[in-house]
C-alpha cells in the first residue's frame, strides 16, 4: 500500500490537496512550501510543472507558471530539488504537469527519478486513458508511481467507470467544464454531477478540484467526496513570497 492509499484508508472525509506552482514564487521556494503545508496540516501536496502552453489552468496558474519558467525552473531542476525530500515529509506528494514535458524528460527516465526522491502519483490531464494504458502503465506499475486521471461533469458514466478501472489511488472530479480559479462556489448543476459521482459508489476515492477558494465551498464538496483540492487560491495566498506566514494562515481556513 503506498502513501495515497494509506492516506484514504486512515481518513476517509475532508482530505485537504493542495497544488502550488514549482518556482512561484522563487525557485527555491518548492522544498520549504511543501514542509510549511505539512505542518499547517494539509493532507497532500500536488507540485506543478510549469508549462509554457496549459490546457486546464486559470489566470492565476498560468500567471504562476510564467513567473517559473523566468525564474528559471526546468523539470530536471525541479526534480534535483526534490532529492531527500523523504527525509522531511511523510504526506503523499504529487506532480502534476502536461505529458510533453514529460516525453522531453523521457518517460521511463521520469518515472524512475521522482521514484527515487519519493513522489507517489502523477497528474497528467492531457494523458488519455488509452495511450496510458497502451504505453507507459508498465513503467509506471515498474516505478510504483500512481497515475490520477480527470472526470468531468460531460464524462460519461462509462468513461467514468474506465478510469475507476486504471485508477489505484483517487480519481480527480472537475467541478465544471471550465479552466481553474474561474468560479466561486457550486451551482445546483454542480451539485447534481458530485450527486451522481457519488451515487456511482465508485471503488476508489474520490478528490473534487476547481472553484474551491473558502471552506464553504470545501464543506460543500466534501458532503459527496472524500475531499477537495485547492489550486488557485493557494498560489495567490503565496504570490508575495511571504508563505512562511501565508501559509498557516491560509490552511488554517480549512482545518
Amino acid at each position: 500500500m503506498n502513501r495515497i492509499q494509506t492516506l484514504f484508508k486512515n481518513k476517509q472525509k475532508n482530505i485537504l490537496s493542495i497544488y502550488f506552482t514549482a518556482g512561484h514564487p522563487t525557485v527555491k521556494s518548492v522544498v520549504p512550501i511543501i514542509k510549511e503545508l505539512e505542518n499547517s496540516g494539509a493532507d497532500m501536496v500536488e507540485i506543478g510543472i510549469p508549462f509554457s502552453d496549459p490546457l486546464a489552468d486559470g489566470e492565476v496558474i498560468q500567471q504562476s507558471s510564467q513567473t517559473a519558467l523566468s525564474n528559471g525552473i526546468t523539470l530536471n531542476k525541479l526534480i534535483q530539488s526534490l532529492k531527500g525530500i523523504r527525509g522531511q515529509i511523510t504526506i503523499p506528494l504529487l506532480l502534476m504537469g502536461y505529458l510533453n514535458t514529460v516525453l522531453q524528460y523521457g518517460i521511463e527516465k521520469f518515472c524512475k527519478d521522482i521514484a527515487e526522491c519519493g513522489i507517489d502519483g502523477v497528474i497528467l490531464p492531457d494523458m488519455p486513458l488509452e495511450v496510458y494504458e497502451d504505453e507507459y502503465q508498465y513503467l509506471f506499475d515498474k516505478y510504483k508511481i500512481t497515475p490520477v486521471f480527470l472526470i468531468s461533469p460531460n464524462s460519461s458514466e462509462l468513461r467514468i467507470c474506465k478510469t475507476e478501472k486504471l485508477s489505484k489511488g483517487f480519481i480527480y472530479a472537475v467541478s465544471s467544464a471550465s479552466t481553474t480559479g474561474t468560479k466561486k462556489g457550486f451551482s445546483s448543476e454542480n451539485e447534481v454531477y458530485f450527486k451522481k459521482i457519488h451515487d456511482m459508489e465508485l471503488s476508489v476515492p474520490v478528490l473534487i478540484g476547481f472553484g474551491i477558494s473558502n471552506k464553504e465551498a470545501f464543506e460543500q464538496v466534501c458532503s459527496y467526496a472524500q475531499g477537495g483540492i485547492i489550486g488557485s487560491a493557494f498560489v495567490k495566498a503565496i504570490d508575495n513570497n511571504n508563505f512562511e506566514e501565508a501559509i498557516p494562515k491560509f490552511i488554517g481556513q480549512f482545518i
